[in-house]
Formats: structure tokens, sequence, C-alpha cells
């Protein structure tokens, strides 16, 4: 991950330097590799780097030639060599980095560059020629990025990767929608990317291809291995992050045996050409991996409480496997310590994501301290698949498609804004190849009835029978069915109920009651919420609760969104005993 701190249009730029320098400086722990600025007019771009692909020369913000472009990224452009390759006009590339594409794909496409990206993005660019800023934020919105406003500045606009950045300069804040892009030659934001399966009401009908859906997806975490720096997958014991290890871990055995057969080069060699940026793992033109560079060894990582079912399940996975399994455990005293620091590094208050965040936050501290500074994740599936437990509950396959896109529509501000803020707190960026652009205009339009829930089929059936291979097996089968568990209750089951017995202590009846006003009608409905919500209200404003989002699930008259919370979840258990 890297930090963006941007504002354009100030009416007294030189001065307000020292300020974003200040601003920008509270994100430093997304990008701790580096530091830059650029002022032009009365514009300046700040930028937090954490380098991983294009180390030695990749540094931000990055210009063009003349200078009259200046660009600041967050996140990774998978299909930047092609890019590269394809452009209608040459162009002097400065760096290795694979973001610098967006300066040619801005000059030849403008407004439509975020198009032509494959990647987890967002991006604020400068044209100082036409005294322009835009900014773009990937299709799913897995890269954090927020626009706000100083009612004392007319024309000024602001942008940042977290609230912390803003909300002490402006007072009207929104966390900037996905897929879109402002263009402050018009004040606007518009939709860049409009898929086939946005429209909720439109049920799809494409019937199911399990090799095509095995192999898009299998092509989505190839290409998510790009990278100059180790590299390791989050492993809960569930079904998709064990996918997601497991093909991973086949793409590090399949290139061993590469070098192997085509004599590649020595460790030696290996070291000089990364040296030189050369040879970073990435997609070639016929969509395939092409690297001269790999690390020998997959680390696999999950935590838990000691004897959590996603620590035992994890560790069966990664014995299949074969790759180097490292479990972390935690107290829930350790737990509760860390909350108020979750919430500030999160920037919500939502009850599911805070329960879920906290041992993913504690975990990335201890990869980052071994030296890892990129993770596999495997959000998004449940959204896809309509894998969480209410799906169960859905009353047809219209219902059933319609809740999936909303969800999916959702996740920057749930499953993505917990992915990326738990392990940017700690330098280390997430990939989450579920949310591939490819990979989800494939499984979006599948007709949804092949996703329903009944009898005979456990959730997200067609995941698992699309890697359900036999003679050649992806995972053992009593993972690859293994019933869903919400990540906050897989990591032990004593995690949620010393919430739930803490805040009872800390809440009184009376202050339940007795909300306060500022809150308006966004009213905890119990004490763990009530909780969170107060120790939001620490570290940020009233304006900043815009931004933040409950997750409840639907069909289901249950105030608790823990998954072992709906009561299909233990009469499914009970009925497997």
């Amino acid at each position: 991950m890297c930090g963006i701190f941007a504002c354009h249009s100030h009416p007294d730029v030189q001065k307000f330097k020292p300020t974003a320098l200040k601003l920008a400086k509270a994100i430093r722990h997304r990008g701790p590799d580096w530091s830059g600025s650029v002022i032009s007019g009365n514009t300046i771009l700040c930028h937090e780097r954490l380098s991983i692909v294009g180390v030695e020369s990749g540094a931000q913000p990055l210009t063009n030639a003349d200078e009259s472009i200046v660009l600041a990224v967050n996140g990774e452009i998978y299909n930047h060599r092609q890019i590269r390759k394809h452009l209608k006009q040459p162009y002097h590339f400065k760096t290795a980095s694979d973001c610098e594409v967006i300066i040619p794909l801005y000059l030849e496409y403008g407004l439509d560059a975020p198009k032509y990206l494959d990647g987890m993005f967002s991006f604020v660019l400068y044209d100082k020629k036409l005294d322009r800023i835009i900014a773009a934020r990937d299709p799913i919105g897995v890269i954090t990025l927020y626009q706000g406003l100083a009612s004392g500045e007319k024309k000024s606009v602001y942008f940042a990767s977290e609230l912390k950045c803003l909300h002490p300069v402006c007072d009207k804040i929104e966390a900037f929608p996905p897929g879109h892009i402002y263009d402050s030659l018009t004040g606007e934001r518009t939709r860049y990317f409009q898929p086939t399966w946005w429209d909720e009401k439109k049920t799809p009908s494409t019937p199911l291809d399990l090799k095509a859906l095995r192999e898009t997806f299998e092509n989505a975490v190839r290409k998510r291995l790009m990278a100059e720096v180790p590299y390791g997958v989050l492993l809960s014991g569930g079904l998709d992050s064990s996918l997601v290890a497991s093909i991973a871990q086949r793409e590090t055995k399949r290139l061993q045996k590469l070098q192997q057969e085509t004599s590649g080069p020595t460790e030696e060699e290996s070291a000089e050409a990364m040296d030189r940026g050369e040879g970073l793992v990435g997609i070639d033109d016929d969509n395939k991996l092409s690297t001269t560079i790999f690390f020998p060894q997959l680390n696999s990582f999950s935590i838990g409480l000691p004897g959590s079912p996603d620590n035992e399940a994890a560790l069966k996975v990664a014995k299949f496997l074969g790759t180097k399994h490292h479990v972390m455990t935690f107290t829930i005293q350790e737990g509760l310590d860390a909350l108020s620091d979750v919430i500030y590094h999160l920037e919500t208050y939502d009850v599911t994501t805070i329960r879920a965040s906290t041992p993913m936050y504690l975990l990335s501290r201890k990869i980052k301290a071994m030296g890892i500074k990129m993770v596999l994740s495997g959000e998004g599936s449940d959204e896809i698949f309509g894998g969480y437990l209410y799906f169960h509950n859905a009353p047809d396959k219209a219902a059933f498609h319609e809740e999936c896109v909303k969800r999916v529509k959702n996740l920057h501000l749930a499953d993505c804004l917990r992915a990326n803020k738990s392990t940017s707190a700690w330098g280390l960026e997430a990939r989450v190849p579920f949310l591939d652009k490819q990979f989800l205009e494939l499984a979006m339009n599948i007709d949804p009835q092949e996703k329903m829930i009944t009898k005979e089929r456990i959730e997200k059936y067609i995941l698992r029978k699309a890697f359900d291979t036999p003679e050649d097996p992806y995972l053992p089968d009593e993972i690859l069915w293994r019933q869903k568990e919400q990540f906050s209750d897989g990591v032990g089951y004593g995690w949620i109920d010393a919430l739930k017995d803490t805040a009872e202590k800390t809440v009184t009846d009376e202050q339940m009651k007795n909300p306060k006003p500022e809150w308006g009608s966004d009213i905890p409905d119990t004490k763990e919420a009530y909780w969170y919500r107060c120790m939001f209200d620490e570290h940020f404003p009233p304006s900043c609760a815009s931004t933040v989002m409950r997750w409840t699930p639907k069909w289901s008259k249950q105030t608790d969104p823990s998954g072992r919370a709906i009561a299909v979840h233990q009469a499914k258990y009970d009925h497997a005993a």
C-alpha cells in the first residue's frame, strides 16, 4: 500500500505546504519506504510510498518528460507490461514502476484512462497545462480513497487515502465511489466502470462453465503474484483463502520446475536482475505469467485464539500444500487492548468490520515484522457467490442475485476497507484475486439458480465444484467442503463473546437510552455498537460518520451480524453431527 494526500485550487498552497506534509505524515504507516511531494500552481500532491514493484526507481509523485503531468498512485497495475507495449504514441518511461503507465494512458485517452487499467488503485493526476486535477478509484474499491471540501475555501478540493488526513482541514468528507473518475474542469464524478452485471434488477442467465470458472480464477491469482519483494498468503483454513493459497503454491512450484528445466538464472543472477528492476512477476501478452525471479517457498499465515477452528484448519491446508506456515495466536486481552487503535486505522464503527479486523490487524503486524510486504487474501467470494449463511433464506434467484450485486457494490465500505486498512496499518499490502475484473465478469453473469443454497448444495457450491478435481486435488475434501465460518467466529468463538461481555460492562443502560445528539438517527442498537461508536468519536469528528456503513444480514431478524448467530449455522452443524 501507499498513501496519497492532495489539494487542488488552494488559496495559498505555499503557506499550506507544511500542513499538507503533516497531514500526509498521518498515513505514513501505509507507505513507510519513502515520502515525496510536488507543488505546481495552486496544487500540491503528497505521496507516502510502499515499494513492491519498481523498488529502486518508482518513487512518487511521478512526472512525464516535460513534467507537465504529475501523478500520485496507491495500488498495483497488473497489466502495465501490456499497456507499455500497446501505446499508440511512443512514451519515455522514467521508471520501472507499474503505475507510471497511467500518465501515457491519460495523454492518449483522457478521462477514459482508468478503463484500460487492470488492477487495484486510487490515483490523483495533475495536468499543469490545463490546471486540471483528476482522481480515480479502482472498479470495486479495493484501495481506499476519500474526497473532501472546506467550507471556507470555495474552489479547493482535497483527496486522501484515509479520513485522518482530511478531517483536520475539511468539514465535508465522503468516500470516493469505486469505479469513478473526478474531473476538476467540471467538478463532477462519472462512473467509468460499467460491467454487464451492474444492473442488480437484471437477473443473468449465462450457463455455468466450471472449467472457465476455475481457469479464470487461477489467472486472477497468478497475475497478483507480481512483486519484487517477499510475499505470502493469508490462510484462515476456509474455502476462499485456501483456494488462493493452493493456486499460489501451484504457481510457485510451476516456476521452480520451469527454472530447472530451462536452466534458469542462478540466485546471483536473479538478485542482480531484481536490483535492475528486471524480471518481476507479471502477465505477458499471451496472458501468462512471465518471470525470471520467484521466491522459492510460499509463506502462509493464520491467526486465532489458542485452539481456534481457523488455525486448526489452516494447518491442515498448509500441510497438504507444503507451504511454510506460521500460526499466530493472540489472547482476548491483546485483542481488547488493540480495539482503539484498530478503530483509528479502520475509520469505522461497524461491528462486523471491527470484530474481523482486530485479528487481521494483529496478524499484519507480525507478518511485516518477518519482512513480508505483500499478501494475497480471500475477500469478495462470499459477495460474489452468496456465501454468507443468511443467503440460505433467499426466496428466489432474482433476490439472491440482487443481494449479491448490492454486496459487491458495497465491498469498499466493508471487507475491502477491512483488508486494506488492517494490513496497511503496518505497511503491508493485501491483494484480492476474487475481485479481479475478468473473474467478476464471468462469475456475476452466471445464472444465480446455480448459486442458490439447497439441501443438496452447500453455500458456494459451484466454486467448490469447480475445484473438485480428484485426479489432481487443489485441497483436501474436508477443506473444500468445509462450511462457511465468519472470520471473526473462526478465530475463536471466545473472541466475540468477550467483546459482548466487555461492552456490557462498559456501556450502561442509561447511556443506551440517551445516545449523543450529534449521532442523529444513526443510533447504535447494541452496547457493543455503542462502545465502538464512542471510540470512533475519540478519533474522528461527526463529519466523518457519513462514510460508515453498518453491515447487516438480509432475510434475518437477528441484530447480531455474526455468522453463528444465524440459526441455520447451528442447525447445519447439528445436522452434520
